[in-house]
């Protein structure tokens, strides 16, 4: 949430102990104009940060995880880690964008992450607008002007960690591309791992920030 900052009276007072000659008051220097022009260049980006640019979604951690799964099927095995289905899923969308992982942990998992729109942000007179960037395992949006309200951006889109089912799935996963239509179905899951590490997916649409992210075992997937 944005934060509001009271500013100083004078945020430009010297700091140190800088002396007029003969005097031991400190000296007010006046700032350099490049300073002034930092300072209101940092306004600007900070006031357009706050209003245009979205939430990001990103994996929750296993620190971060509560409880015990509540399995919905038999648990699955994938590269030594246990995945536990937690609820069928099943959506119809548009892709954002996509991000391949090769070095983290969690690409022994999910290689491919992507940033998938439905409702309003399937519609390509919509997503086009709004851009979109995946880094670490987050997802991030823009958009100079909103084609739709805010919270609508953020509760019809998300990053999705995909753990192919097959390699045929792996391949097609990592042939998605920006505008493709898909349809995806399986379980959203949690990743166990014999160290006790632990991946949990998200298993609201609505949700933002850390650990609102879905991690889906992709057991069909159709590029439309």
């Amino acid at each position: 949430m944005p934060q509001e900052h009271a500013g100083s009276p004078d945020p430009w007072t010297a700091v140190g102990p800088e002396l007029a000659p003969g005097s031991r008051q400190p000296v007010k220097l006046p700032p350099p104009v490049f300073l002034r022009l930092l300072f209101l260049m940092l306004a600007a980006l900070l006031a357009y940060h706050f209003t245009h640019l979205g939430t990001h979604r990103g994996m929750q951690t296993a620190a971060a995880v509560p409880g015990a799964p509540g399995p919905a099927g038999s648990a699955l095995v994938k590269n030594g880690y246990r995945i536990v289905p937690l609820e069928s899923f099943s959506l119809e969308a548009r892709v954002l964008g996509t991000q391949r992982y090769r070095f983290d942990r969690e690409s022994d998992l999910a290689p491919v992450d992507v940033a998938l729109g439905w409702g309003q942000m399937a519609n390509p007179a919509v997503s086009q607008k709004v851009s979109v960037s995946q880094s670490n395992r987050w997802y991030y949006w823009r958009a100079s002007e909103l084609p739709i309200p805010k919270r609508e951006i953020e509760t019809h889109s998300a990053n999705m960690h995909m753990i192919p089912g097959t390699p045929e799935i792996e391949d097609k996963l990592k042939s998605l591309r920006g505008g493709d239509a898909v349809r995806v179905s399986g379980y959203l899951v949690e990743a166990q791992a014999p160290d006790g590490w632990r991946w949990r997916s998200s298993l609201s649409r609505e949700d933002t920030g850390t650990g609102a992210c879905e991690l889906v075992w992709v057991e069909r997937l159709e590029v439309q």
